[in-house]
């Protein structure tokens, strides 16, 4: 499923990078300008010696992990959305798959060993002053309950479908993915 239009209530989950613009060319140090180029159909960043620099979406992975009928659900310990609620999920690593990176994430920031039981959806988000983002989320069959919260979170807690904290979910891309989820599991 890809994300629906902001309503203009919530906050966006768009990623800004880092500065203003990108300025230097990673492979080599040359200065980078945009310019569009014969083989492409929008301007790129392009440095003197013909290296091109995509700007691409970032990767984010997410699990909610289920348990006797409920899902667990973290408080953001950081920012952005510091105190905000949402599912287990982060950037992808380099070396692993987006399975891997959702089962490590519930791990890293709520202490559960999940199982990834199929994909929830797949959401997207443009970023018009930086890279937009693209993000996957999975349910995960947890077997112990037991909770031990990593440095991210302020909390963790078991809900009920019908107690999400709705007012005070981190981002769109949390909504999006949670009322999906819903009716996949037919908790609405």
């Amino acid at each position: 499923m890809v994300g629906a239009q902001d309503d203009g209530e919530h906050v966006s989950d768009e990623v800004v990078a880092p500065g203003d613009d990108l300025q230097y060319c990673p492979r080599c140090g040359a200065p980078l300008i945009g310019r569009l180029l014969p083989t492409e159909d929008r301007p790129r960043l392009v440095c003197d010696r013909g290296h091109i620099l995509y700007v691409n979406p970032k990767l984010i992975v997410g699990v909610i992990p289920e348990r006797q009928g409920q899902l667990l659900l973290l408080r953001r310990g950081i920012e952005p959305r510091y105190g905000f609620w949402t599912y287990p999920g982060g950037y992808m690593e380099i070396d692993e798959s987006v399975e891997e990176c959702a089962v490590r994430e519930a791990e890293e920031e709520t202490g559960v060993k999940v199982e990834i039981r199929g994909l929830v959806g797949v959401y997207s988000r443009p970023g018009p002053h930086g890279p937009g983002i693209v993000s996957i989320v999975f349910r995960g069959q947890v077997a112990e309950p037991d909770l031990n919260p990593g440095r991210e979170a302020l909390e963790v807690r078991w809900f009920e479908a019908e107690d999400i904290p709705w007012d005070d979910l981190a981002y769109d891309t949390t909504r999006w993915a949670l009322r999906d989820w819903m009716d996949e599991t037919g908790e609405r």
